[in-house]
């Protein structure tokens, strides 16, 4: 069932509307599934996960037990231009969580989102990289939460968790707010922005329905998931460039490497030569890679996750 979270005229004769689909199954009191997407409107993996997990729910309706509701775009004006922020206003929404009720309109927005998921049992917010770099599918957690999080994190069927990764998952973001006010919440990154990998997409749906099964939520079938490996900020490197130019990656991305491995090269197409060659300094597995060419001075380049085995 389409509902209409929240609306309001714009100034420039459009409307900001935002809706969700309810699906209900034959236990309406029991638990409640929220999944989130579309904060960032230059992210569009969550696009298709949210289709994917509302098509399976539709097609065994009778399996699920609980209430599961979809969000796909909290950021609509966003998602309209492919812009991370709100349009004119040049605002990242998730930076003005939980809102409020009497204040701008962006932060009347943010509120009715806090309002409107308040009391589910779990929310699930899904993100997509920057046009940058790629990443492997991940859960991200706030450290202060994590030992709540942590043994819902394990069945998503991500390649790793990273606690404490960065800003999506600190104050004035969504997790943050919704984890503030009881609701656990986690989020969910993979990909690249701007673009749809459906292999990651799938992945991910496999964990979703795997964790409704785990929380009695779904009575269907589920397939196999793997466990992710942990982290936390002081296992993962940082790679970045020390020249301006153009990166050519040596590696594949999600694969181990091991300490002294040739990463990649940064190029000067004027000069026609090495500017510099990028190594590892640590073994472990690149979960992070630079999709975007051209580099500066500081430019992420790629994270790698140390301290485990090469499996």
């Amino acid at each position: 069932m389409i509902e209409e979270v929240f609306s309001i005229e714009l100034p420039v004769g459009e409307r900001l509307v935002i809706k969700k689909n309810r699906m209900m199954g034959k236990q309406p009191g029991g638990k409640r599934l929220t999944i989130v997407t579309g904060i960032h409107g230059n992210e569009f993996e969550g696009q298709f996960v949210c289709y994917e997990v509302i098509r399976r729910i539709m097609k065994d309706k009778d399996k699920l037990t609980g209430t599961v509701d979809v969000y796909p775009a909290l950021n609509p004006l966003g998602l309209d231009v492919a812009a991370r922020t709100i349009p004119k206003l040049n605002m990242d929404l998730n930076g003005i969580f939980p809102g409020k009720e009497s204040g701008t309109t962006m932060e009347r927005v943010a509120a009715a989102i806090v309002r409107d998921i308040s009391g589910a049992d779990m929310c699930l917010d899904v993100h997509a990289s920057d046009s940058f770099v790629k990443e492997i599918p991940q859960v991200r957690v706030n450290e202060k939460f994590a030992e709540k999080l942590l043994p819902f994190a394990r069945l998503l069927n991500t390649d790793m968790v990273w606690m404490n990764a960065s800003a999506t998952v600190h104050e004035s973001t969504l997790a943050y707010s919704m984890n503030m006010l009881g609701v656990p919440t986690m989020v969910v990154e993979m990909g690249v922005g701007t673009r749809i990998h459906r292999g990651f997409g799938t992945q991910v749906v496999e964990g979703i329905f795997h964790l409704m099964r785990e929380i009695g939520m779904w009575e269907g079938a589920v397939g196999e998931i793997q466990y992710p490996a942990i982290s936390t900020d002081g296992e993962v490197e940082f790679i970045r460039a020390d020249v301006t130019g153009v990166f050519l990656p040596a590696i594949a991305h999600n694969h181990y490497v091991r300490k002294g491995d040739k990463l990649g090269e940064i190029i000067s197409p004027l000069e026609g030569h090495v500017l510099a060659e990028i190594r590892a300094e640590k073994s472990g597995l690149v979960f992070t890679l630079r999709e975007y060419p051209f580099v500066q001075e500081g430019s992420l380049l790629a994270r790698i996750l140390t301290g485990i085995g090469e499996e």
